[in-house]
């Protein structure tokens, strides 16, 4: 599965979409699988970072400093740029700000790794991205959309989105981490685990993509509007990565990793806190899945693209340790 994992997802994609589409019916309960099942591939991901590698990767200074400038300096100027000329329905566009400006945090690492990127490291950041992302997407947010957005959206989901997603997948993570460490069946435990990772990312792709095509309805025109500007993201931050990249001048692997980060986007996660909005925004967690379909195709591409991009022949600096 492991070596035809992205035809799995394109697959489960296509599948998901047949599904909303023959059965809209089932969408209502296939979202409320949203977070179970998204929880469940999280905790398979932090269980691949060890407790105690997570802190020593936390003194790779320049590859985090790097990944940090990447999605919370250069990703909100491209947004910033952007944001005039996005369609004026306000769920647009909050749907849009959702999804552009969160990191995403599970299948870059797959992507990464098989265009030769540094994995490891972007595996070992996640918890950071994912705490970083959560507190800065409000303030990101008022500065888009300004303090009526307050009157809108509850913080309430955020809360229990960072929780359920978050916090708990990643305590239970080092659990099972702790019980390897201890006992044999421990071990075994989590090697079964892990070998879910596919089946999960792809459950999670169908589901996500089942449970919102029925919602698209009258928002058709207005969601594939919004299309040309996630494909340019694409572009502009396969540039603007490698810029960075050779700002801290890291090497090939590190490199690729850093270009990963920033163009791929945390749509399956921050799903729940659109699905929260009210009525008047529903059209938001219908643009955020649109992005995770227009992202799937854009990494088939990059997988090809960046390697050529940031060859291994051209190393920007020696490959820092994450010791």
């Amino acid at each position: 599965m492991e070596h035809h994992q992205v035809a799995i997802y394109l697959a489960a994609m296509a599948t998901g979409g047949l599904l909303g589409g023959l059965a809209p019916e089932a969408g209502p309960g296939l979202e409320h699988a949203i977070n179970p099942v998204l929880g469940a591939l999280l905790f398979v991901t932090f269980l691949q970072v060890p407790a105690a590698e997570l802190f020593r990767s936390l003194r790779d200074g320049r590859f985090l400093t790097a990944a940090l400038v990447v999605n919370f300096v250069v990703v909100p100027l491209v947004v910033a740029a952007m944001f005039t000329f996005l369609p004026a329905d306000q769920g647009v566009r909050v749907g849009v700000l959702l999804v552009l400006l969160c990191p995403c945090v599970d299948y870059v690492i797959v992507f990464s790794g098989l265009a030769g990127g540094s994995s490891r490291r972007l595996l070992a950041a996640t918890p950071l991205l994912l705490v970083a992302q959560m507190l800065l997407l409000p303030g990101f947010l008022y500065l888009f959309m300004g303090s009526e957005l307050a009157d809108i959206v509850d913080v309430g989901p955020f809360v229990e989105a960072f929780v359920v997603l978050i916090v708990i997948p990643l305590a239970l993570a080092w659990a099972l981490q702790a019980w390897a460490a201890r006992r044999p069946v421990g071990q075994r435990a989590a090697d079964a685990a892990t070998t879910t990772m596919v089946p999960l990312m792809a459950a999670t792709l169908l589901t996500v993509v089942a449970s919102q095509v029925p919602k698209l309805g009258g928002s058709l025109t207005d969601v594939a509007a919004v299309i040309p500007f996630y494909a340019a993201f694409l572009v502009v931050m396969a540039f603007a990565g490698k810029g960075v990249a050779r700002l801290f001048r890291l090497g090939a692997p590190a490199g690729r990793a850093i270009v990963f980060t920033g163009a791929t986007r945390n749509s399956l996660v921050v799903l729940p806190l659109a699905l929260a909005l009210p009525g008047t925004l529903a059209v938001a967690a219908v643009v955020v899945v649109t992005q995770t379909l227009v992202e799937v195709l854009g990494m088939v591409a990059y997988v090809r693209l960046i390697p050529r991009l940031l060859p291994s022949g051209e190393p920007a600096a020696a490959e820092p340790t994450a010791r």
